[in-house]
């Protein structure tokens, strides 16, 4: 193993009082709108067609402003690990976690949005040493996507998922990982999916709960299942991704209520959590509204709600119709995503599928709603992946 660069730098996150204050005297100085038009009593899913019930967000801020405790969540950052470094003039934040064990394999561990690296702090422990001696143990590295969190603001454009892949290898290597294992959701899944692709001397293997289908693909030969999935895809797409198209075509216009106002960047964000997890109604559900406001407050302290939203100018609909992905990929589809791909679809790009899992729960944030079961399932299939690519 090579050894890792001095260009990797310790760091610790600490927000100051004052902007800590600012926030609770901006949650208590609020101006809301009035209560939706389509109230109906909780629970029912209905509650939401509108977007965030006034009543739970009232709750939710109230809950923010006189509870919550950024510091343990500062905490949790510093024990895990945290670092910095720069790869073609852009800091990157990570955490890093190494394995005690002798046989731990590298592994990275991408996020999305409206997530960050709140959406794995409560697993990267299990996975670096379990208590299991005979599960496979990892080297963990979690990076912040650029724009997000303690990573830098790109200036100029051109950090695309591409880019930022490139930079993961970049990263891996300086850490002294020559060769390493992949995971990833949501973008993280799609950069995930372009590691696995362009980088197979680096890439051991990749497990992801994204896989895009090439473009061109029909239905026959689906099962009803499969279809039903293509149609439920198609549905999203067409009737639930406004913020996609937004955050795509005008990130910038946006941003401005996502920096200025924290009820607004919650209520942003909070939508997705409810509406793409597994749950009949809120998404406190199966996710603690500690963890919810962990990523929602990372993104206030780090003002990167209009940085953030850009990845979706640099990437949106840009994954390379014929890239392929030849290393060992384990895919899971859990039920309530918002995109699941059929597998003869996605054995289209992905080659070479040595495990195909769809669970009976769990939505578009596994490691904050079921984590158990989500690390009980990363290690199957990356068992099996490293298996196949040693």
């Amino acid at each position: 193993m090579a050894r890792p660069s001095t260009d990797v730098q310790a760091y610790e996150a600490r927000a100051s009082d004052a902007d800590l204050d600012d926030l609770r005297a901006r949650l208590g100085a609020a101006r809301l709108p009035e209560a939706e038009t389509v109230y109906r009593a909780a629970p029912d899913p209905r509650r939401w067609e509108q977007g965030v019930p006034l009543a739970d967000l009232i709750e939710i801020v109230d809950y923010w402003r006189t509870e919550y405790d950024w510091r343990s969540f500062e905490e949790r950052l510093n024990q895990i690990g945290q670092y910095r470094t720069t790869i073609d003039g852009l800091g990157i934040h990570f955490l890093h976690r190494r394995s005690a064990r002798a046989d731990a394999t590298p592994l990275i561990l991408t996020h999305g949005w409206p997530g960050s690296i709140a959406e794995f702090i409560d697993v990267v422990e299990e996975l670096a040493d379990p208590d299991d001696g005979d599960a496979p143990a990892f080297h963990v590295v979690v990076p912040s996507l650029p724009g997000f969190g303690y990573s830098d603001k790109p200036t100029t454009t051109g950090w695309g998922t591409e880019k930022i892949a490139a930079a993961w290898v970049e990263l891996m290597g300086r850490l002294g990982y020559r060769r390493f294992a992949a995971h990833g959701g949501d973008w993280g899944g799609n950069i995930t999916t372009v590691l696995g692709g362009r980088f197979p001397t680096h890439v051991i293997g990749i497990h992801t709960l994204f896989a895009e289908a090439p473009p061109g693909l029909t239905t026959e030969g689906l099962t009803a299942a499969e279809r039903e999935w293509t149609e439920d895809t198609r549905d999203f797409w067409r009737h639930h991704a406004a913020y996609a198209k937004q955050q795509a075509t005008r990130p910038q216009t946006i941003g401005y209520s996502l920096v200025d106002s924290p009820v607004g960047l919650l209520a942003w964000l909070l939508d997705k959590f409810a509406e793409w997890s597994d749950t009949k109604d809120s998404p406190f559900e199966t996710i603690s509204r500690d963890r919810v406001l962990d990523d929602v407050t990372l993104y206030w302290l780090t003002r990167s709600g209009a940085s953030a939203a850009r990845i979706y100018y640099e990437s949106h609909n840009s994954v390379d119709p014929d890239l392929r992905v030849d290393v060992p990929s384990a895919i899971t589809m859990y039920p309530r995503d918002i995109e699941k791909c059929p597998r003869p679809w996605a054995a289209e790009r992905y080659r070479n599928i040595v495990r195909w899992n769809s669970p009976e729960n769990g939505g578009h944030f596994p490691s904050l709603e079921v984590p158990e079961y989500f690390v009980e399932d990363l290690r199957e299939g990356l068992a099996v992946v490293l298996a196949a690519g040693r």
